[in-house]
């Protein structure tokens, strides 16, 4: 398998999720008392979904075109930079022509290279969403929530809300989504019954296994190359980069400001390899190791999710109504139980569909993103556990597959995070180095290695080559970098963090101490108002800060 990656985004929505959840786990019968473990109304993190409500509603004048369609804020443009070769000119010359959208939101296309070694290969089409800075400007903040394949523009419409003030005052705020994601020109694979399936099933175990895993990727693949075409050649993150650098041209902004979430990080780091002269205030929160193999990453998201699982076991033992009884490491090898369970007997659903061993885990994975999630979670397991039910583990599967109820699903993210990750890098595929890679991931993590075995068979056969890095990746020569760290963050483990700031000649720590995946959004005023500062005022915290 692929390691987790989930967008910004997608947590913001799950946090708005939980208590609906809660409620409808309620009137199944299996809270004995809701209150008990619902979310506290006042506590910040629940104070953070209420101000997603305060983003912008839709009004009647969805369409109608400004007066000004180069720049809302006003700013003229810029000549081609001298980094930028002649034929791919066509693309920073062009004028962007904003729309009103969503009420008080600005919307519009751009067109960029299908390749960017290639001008004569053809463009593509890139969807922004922004709302302009509500005081006195200073320029376009561009922001990436994650993935990779997560949709820029659902994430800036759920969490514009929750951002500081002082930004939202002072910089048109633009979200994107990046090539072969959502609005944009997309990655097509399978159909939908197709994709369900693949994002479903419990391979065997042993040889024949590897056998499946291989002939289900090259047939995604194949599929993805036949269904997008040559796009499907040209999503990787550093054309991506690229990509930002268009549009930060556009926008008539002469440095990319920026606030990167997760693979957001890895989206910022190579944008300040590939254009460290152009470097306004980036932030990079939940930050990735760009130094890392995929398999040393697949490695350390397994470490990272096994420390997690293990926050979340002690904080469930030490309330009422857990399921898991004993040590934390007895609550670990019971849901370690429940994986094998699933895996050798699926568990009914109230519904025709299963709880496979691989569902299971994305329910459980899930809500280890956000400790918002954690009483969800533990609802979850009680239902699974005592009266073997997989109902609610399912719904959390979904959410993270972006599932239908219906069988469809929501987003392409999926096709797009799979695409891209096997462009950047790939795992071994030497079964004798898989094998001594399996049996250091379960003895680092007994409960979920398993998921993460044999990652280098996720690009098996696959269409094209991986992309040759061309950056220095300690981009010299930059101003200062925020990366931002979380100590008990499961997908981008806190370790990651300090290696970003030490390999970035301008990257500075800042440390949330805490559970949960990023930090600026849902953590505490001193990580927002660290961040805000920075990226308003130009303030460096001190390197090292913890909050």
């Amino acid at each position: 398998m692929v390691w987790f990656g989930r967008p910004a985004a997608a947590l913001t929505r799950l946090r708005k999720q939980v208590r609906p959840a809660l409620a409808a786990v309620a009137a199944i019968g299996i809270l004995a008392q809701t209150a008990a473990c619902t979310p506290d109304p006042s506590s910040p993190a629940d104070a953070e979904a209420t101000a997603l409500a305060d983003a912008p509603t839709a009004t009647p004048t969805d369409g109608a075109p400004l007066d000004n369609p180069q720049a809302p804020g006003g700013q003229a443009p810029l000549e081609l930079p001298a980094d930028i070769p002649a034929e791919f000119a066509q693309w920073y010359e062009q004028v962007i022509s904003w729309e009103t959208c969503d009420g008080t939101w600005l919307c519009a296309t751009v067109a960029a290279p299908l390749s960017w070694a290639d001008p004569e290969a053809g463009e593509i089409v890139l969807a922004l969403k922004m709302q302009p800075a509500t005081d006195t400007k200073i320029g376009t903040l561009l922001t990436n929530p994650g993935g990779p394949g997560g949709s820029g523009i659902d994430f800036i419409g759920s969490a514009y809300g929750s951002m500081g003030a002082p930004v939202r005052q002072h910089f048109d705020v633009l979200g994107f989504d990046p090539r072969g994601v959502g609005a944009s020109t997309p990655v097509r694979c399978f159909d939908d019954a197709e994709k369900d399936y693949f994002l479903s099933v419990d391979f065997p175990d042993g040889e024949a296994g590897r056998e499946a895993v291989k002939a289900a990727n090259a047939a995604w693949g194949e599929a993805c190359a036949e269904n997008t075409g040559p796009l499907f050649g040209n999503i990787d993150t550093q054309s991506a980069a690229r990509d930002m650098d268009l549009i930060r041209h556009l926008v008539g902004d002469p440095v990319l400001n920026y606030l990167g979430f997760s693979y957001g990080t890895l989206l910022g780091a190579t944008y300040a390899g590939l254009f460290p002269n152009r470097v306004g205030r980036l932030v990079l929160d939940g930050a990735i190791d760009i130094t890392l193999s995929f398999d040393e990453s697949s490695l350390g998201q397994a470490i990272g999710f096994e420390n997690a699982m293990r926050a979340y076991v002690a904080d469930c033992q030490s309330g009422a109504n857990c399921p898991l009884t004993g040590t934390v490491d007895d609550g670990m090898a019971q849901i370690g139980a429940l994986f094998e369970q699933a895996y050798q007997n699926p568990l009914p659903t109230g519904s025709t569909r299963r709880l496979t061993r691989t569902l299971a885990t994305y329910g459980v994975v899930i809500a280890l993103y956000d400790d918002a999630a954690w009483p969800l979670l533990t609802q979850a397991l009680r239902l699974a556990i005592e009266q073997g039910n997989g109902q609610l583990l399912l719904f959390l599967a979904d959410f993270y597959n972006d599932r239908n109820e219906d069988g469809t699903f929501s987003t392409n993210s999926t096709e797009a995070f799979i695409g891209v990750t096997c462009l950047d890098d790939r795992g071994t595929i030497d079964p004798a180095e898989m094998d001594r890679n399996n049996e250091v991931l379960l003895h680092a993590a007994p409960t979920v290695g398993f998921f993460f075995r044999d990652g280098g068979l996720s690009c098996w056969d696959w269409p094209y080559p991986v992309v040759e890095r061309v950056f220095d990746i300690h981009a010299p020569g930059t101003p200062p970098i925020l990366v931002i760290g979380t100590t008990g963050d499961p997908a981008t483990p806190y370790e990651q963090a300090i290696a970003l700031a030490n390999t970035l000649e301008g990257g500075v720590l800042l440390t949330y101490v805490g559970e949960g995946h990023v930090a600026y959004l849902r953590s505490n005023a001193c990580i927002m108002d660290t961040v805000d500062a920075f990226l308003v005022a130009g303030e460096v915290p001190p390197a090292g800060k913890e909050c």
